[in-house]
This record gives C-alpha cells, structure tokens and sequence, in this order.
C-alpha cells in the first residue's frame, strides 16, 4: 500500500513540475519593459561568489552563533 502511495506522490510531483516548465516563458524575459533600466552583468567571479561563497559563509556564521550561544548542558 505504501508504494502506491508513493507512486502516486511520484506521478503528482512529476505532473506539477512538467506543468510549471511548460507553463513559464523564457522567452519572455527578452523583451524589454518600458522604464527598463537593467544593470551592468556579473562576471563569472561575482557570480560565484554570491551564490556560492556567500551562503556558505552565512551558514558557518549561523552555524557559529548557535553552537557558541548554545545554553544547554553538554552531558559526557
């Protein structure tokens, strides 16, 4: 029983995804909007380092903070 339900679990999330694929238009972001004023692009560097190196470090920070604030009692 609990393989059908996770067939059918499968088969809606295939469904929904290939329905979100088909129903966005990437072609649409080629045209220009009125008051479009877009910037300069990222290079490659600046691309990996904010989606890269920078939710990384934020996870170390956060992660960090919370293991030296940490209050409860270490048992041995």
């Amino acid at each position: 029983m609990d393989k059908k339900n996770a067939m059918r679990a499968g088969a809606v999330a295939a469904g929904t995804t290939l329905m979100m694929l088909l129903m966005t238009s990437p072609a649409l972001a080629l045209t220009r909007d009125d008051g479009d004023d877009p910037g300069t692009g990222l290079s490659a560097i600046d691309t990996i380092g904010l989606f890269v190196v920078a939710p990384i470090v934020l996870f170390g920070v956060i992660t960090g903070l919370v293991m030296v604030l940490d209050k409860s009692k270490k048992q041995v």
